[in-house]
Parts: structure tokens; C-alpha cells; sequence
């Protein structure tokens, strides 16, 4: 293929990305090298087909052989971006009890001296150094894509382990397992899954005489297996042995997240697609926007279009879809619309800090985060942390590659309980986002304004 820039332009006038024609990929083709981001303007079709061209078996055996070198090739990549030391901090835990691991692990690009001497950079003397340590996380298989789960997802239900792609990110950065679940309705209750991950054998007995019937029936069908785009019973599929399908809850385990991954349906070709970690469903009654980029309105629209077939219509059919009904997915929309986030009781009902109850450090934090850091300017507290809008950072000033766009306010209630962070996981913990916002806000936060400010964050 003849390399052809396309150089494109901001209102200023000034070159912010540099891409060259997506090629022609197959499902299950390597990423290139460099990664997918190099990449920009049209691919060859919208549509992916319900056939592999070739034998399942020919296409297991192949995937099955090419997997040790796919993930060998994910975890170089990530190693050499992060140091990935766990360092679980013990005063620091999650709702049901996980240390979270501690941070900055990205490394310091060599010769800056301190993240705060990194920050003061120049965006423009970054990208042309390609120091830029946040860059994009693809899929490990970008070409064939969809969901992936974490190693503690797949060790307790092998049937979601694919023969052609492992998970990444090690379980040290990625959320408690199972997380706690908790109620608008039933506030007194605190967590009400016990303790253990809600599925289709224990629904029933778990919400009888807690749920409204139609609530019921909304989890009901959170947690019934669905067919998908590679999980399912045809040969169109990325497990071993025929699979039911997905749940809802599978990724959204007790409406919260494991981590899972997948990649953005809002556009094409998949190389054109942005990887996206499994947002929680916590608080979903208070957001106006939902989905990353598409500005979905409401709860009942979203469980309609979930995307089990990669929002590619042209396979519903063909590997046996959902078919669900609109009262069904007003069902969905009822019981994502009673979950709560997680007990803050160091906040009082403005999500202000009550100052006999937080620490001398979250105070100080309260005052960057309003303040210098300017994170409430998107993340207002009386908003639960959410402008309820979409905001582009044009990260791509940092870095070669294509524009990511705008994407979703996503709320920081309740942070502590979902990592990795921002939308593709690259941030991979609380430390992390604080730096990458520093160098993109160009904040100028001292190191101890960070601490500050991470200890601020763990109390949301």
C-alpha cells in the first residue's frame, strides 16, 4: 500500500494528526505494529460478514497457535509503557475490601527528572519527541475485537475463555471481584448481593420480596445468557466449545464492571475503533448521557442497543440475536435505574466533604479538585462528579496518531472502586489519572498537591 498522509487541521491552523489509509485486515490478523492509531479516513466496508471464509476447526487450530505470540506481543507493549509491580496500598480498599495498587506506573519518559518538570513540556516538543507516556491502548486483537475478559473472570467461568486472545491488564489494577451491590431502594441493606456474584440460579431467591415484579424481570434479563457476535453456538466464535452467550452481567457483574473490555461501536472499520473498558452501572439514575460517544438519553434506549453483535445489525440474524422487546428493555431500564453508588460517609448530600470526618490531606485535595487541578469545572460535585456532557481533551497534541474526538464526562463517584481509568484503561491507577490531567490541563500541580488530591479522589 503507497503511504499517504492526511494532515488534519484545528481552527488555529496547526497540525494535530498525521494518518495513514487504514489496510485490509481480517479478523484474527495481528495488530501492526506501531499500533492502530496511525491510522485514519474510511475502510473498505461498515459490514463484517457471518462467515469466516474457512473451517471453524482451520480457524481455531490457527487462532490457537498464533495466541501465545498475540499476547506476548499485548504484554510488551504494556511493559513497556508501565512498570507493572503490583503495589497494593493496605489503608486504601475498595467497598468489599481490595487494596488499591498504588501509583504512578507509567514510566517517567527518560531525562524529565520529575512528572511535574514532564508537565511544564511544551505538547508540541512531546509529540515530536514521542515521549508522550499515555498514549492509546489498543485491543490485543484489534482485528477481531470484541469482548475480552479479565484472567479471575475467565478462571471462574471458562467458558468465556477465547482461544485466540488473552486479557492484559493484570488483575492487581482491575476492579474487586465480585463488587458490592447496592439499592436506591434499599439504602438500609448496604450491599445486597452478600458477597457473591448475582447469576440466572440465584436472582430469584436474592430480590424475592425486594424488587418490584418488573424489576425483577429487568434482571432477569441482565443475567440470561445471550448470544453475541463470537460467543455463541455457531462457528462464527472465538471459544472452543459452542457458547450461550454473554449476560449483561458478565462484564456489568452485579451492575458494577469487572474490567472486561471491548471496543467502541460508534464507528468503523474495527481499526478505527476506540478499546473501551466496561463502564460501571452505578448511578446510572442520575446521568443524562449514556454510551461513550453517542449521546444515548435514556436507560431504555441503551439496553435496546447493548452491543452484543458489535452494533452490527447485519448479524443479528445470522448468529441468533436478542430479538428483545421494547417492554423488555424498559424492564432492563427499570432495574438499571435503582443502582446505587457505593456509601461515601465522609461526604454529606452535596458531595461536599464534611470536614469533622475527612483528613487534613482529602481537605487539601477538596480545594485543588475545585480549585488549581480543575476537575470540578467536568466533574462538579452536586452533578455526582458529572457534567453530564461530552468533552474532547484533543490528547492527540501529545502524540502521532488520529484524534480520538469527544467522549463522555464519565462520574468519579465511587472512583476508587473502578479501575483502570478513562475510557480505554490506559490510566491504570488513581495516580495516573491524576498525572495524565496534570500534563493535559496543564495544571502545574506539585507533587504534593497530587498526593492531596489522589487522597481526595479515594474518598469519592
Amino acid at each position: 500500500m503507497t503511504r499517504c498522509s492526511i494532515a488534519i487541521l484545528t481552527a488555529a491552523g496547526v497540525l494535530f494528526a498525521q494518518s495513514t489509509p487504514y489496510p485490509r485486515v481480517v479478523p484474527g490478523d495481528r495488530n501492526p505494529a506501531g499500533g492502530v492509531a496511525q491510522f485514519g479516513g474510511a475502510g473498505q466496508s461498515s459490514y463484517a460478514r457471518p462467515d469466516l471464509g474457512e473451517p471453524f476447526e482451520t480457524w481455531r487450530d490457527r487462532m490457537s497457535k498464533q495466541r501465545p505470540a498475540v499476547d506476548a506481543a499485548a504484554m510488551k507493549i504494556l511493559n513497556s509503557r508501565y512498570d507493572l509491580t503490583c503495589r497494593p496500598d493496605p489503608a486504601a480498599k475498595m467497598s468489599r475490601g481490595k487494596a488499591l495498587a498504588v501509583g504512578p506506573v507509567a514510566h517517567l519518559p527518560r531525562g524529565a527528572g520529575s512528572w511535574e518538570a514532564f508537565a511544564r513540556l511544551d505538547p508540541a516538543a512531546i509529540r515530536q519527541a514521542g515521549t508522550f507516556p499515555y498514549t492509546p491502548l489498543d485491543h490485543p486483537l484489534h482485528s477481531t475485537a470484541h469482548m475480552l475478559f479479565p484472567r479471575f473472570w475467565t478462571a471462574l467461568h471458562p467458558e468465556h475463555e477465547r482461544f485466540d486472545v488473552g486479557f492484559d491488564i493484570p488483575d492487581c489494577f482491575l476492579p474487586e471481584n465480585p463488587p458490592a451491590m447496592y439499592l436506591t431502594t434499599h439504602p438500609e441493606m448496604g450491599d445486597v448481593s452478600g458477597g457473591v456474584e448475582i447469576t440466572y440460579d440465584n436472582y430469584f431467591d436474592k430480590f424475592n420480596g425486594i424488587l418490584t415484579p418488573e424489576q425483577m424481570e429487568g434482571l432477569r434479563l441482565m443475567v440470561t445468557p445471550f448470544p453475541t457476535t463470537w460467543f455463541n453456538t455457531t462457528h462464527h466464535r472465538v471459544t472452543a466449545a459452542p457458547s450461550n452467550g454473554v449476560t449483561c452481567f458478565s462484564c456489568h457483574v452485579n451492575g458494577h464492571t469487572n474490567g472486561a473490555i471491548e471496543l467502541a461501536p460508534d464507528s468503523r472499520p474495527n481499526y478505527g475503533r476506540l478499546r473501551m473498558d466496561t463502564p460501571t452501572l452505578r448511578g446510572n439514575y442520575s446521568f443524562l448521557l449514556f454510551s461513550s460517544k453517542r449521546a444515548i438519553r435514556t436507560l431504555e434506549h441503551f439496553a435496546e442497543v447493548e452491543e452484543y453483535f458489535d452494533g452490527d445489525t447485519t448479524l443479528l440474524a445470522a448468529i441468533g440475536g436478542r430479538n428483545l422487546q421494547k417492554a423488555q428493555t424498559n424492564r432492563m431500564g427499570d432495574i438499571n435505574s435503582i443502582l446505587d453508588f457505593p456509601p461515601a460517609p465522609k461526604l454529606d448530600v452535596m458531595n461536599r466533604l464534611i470536614p469533622a470526618k475527612a483528613t487534613a490531606a482529602e481537605l487539601r485535595g477538596e480545594k485543588i479538585f475545585l480549585g488549581k487541578g480543575q476537575c470540578g469545572a467536568c466533574h462538579p460535585p452536586v452533578q455526582h462528579f458529572t457534567d453530564n456532557t461530552m468533552h474532547d481533551l484533543r490528547v492527540e497534541r501529545f502524540y502521532a496518531g488520529r484524534p480520538e474526538g469527544p467522549v463522555k464526562t464519565f462520574s468519579l463517584r465511587g472512583i476508587k472502586d473502578t479501575p483502570p481509568y478513562y475510557h480505554d484503561g490506559r490510566l491504570l491507577t488513581l495516580e495516573d489519572a491524576v498525572n495524565f490531567f496534570d500534563i493535559i490541563l496543564a495544571t502545574g500541580l506539585t507533587a504534593e498537591e497530587k498526593k492531596d488530591l489522589v487522597a481526595y479522589l479515594r474518598a469519592l
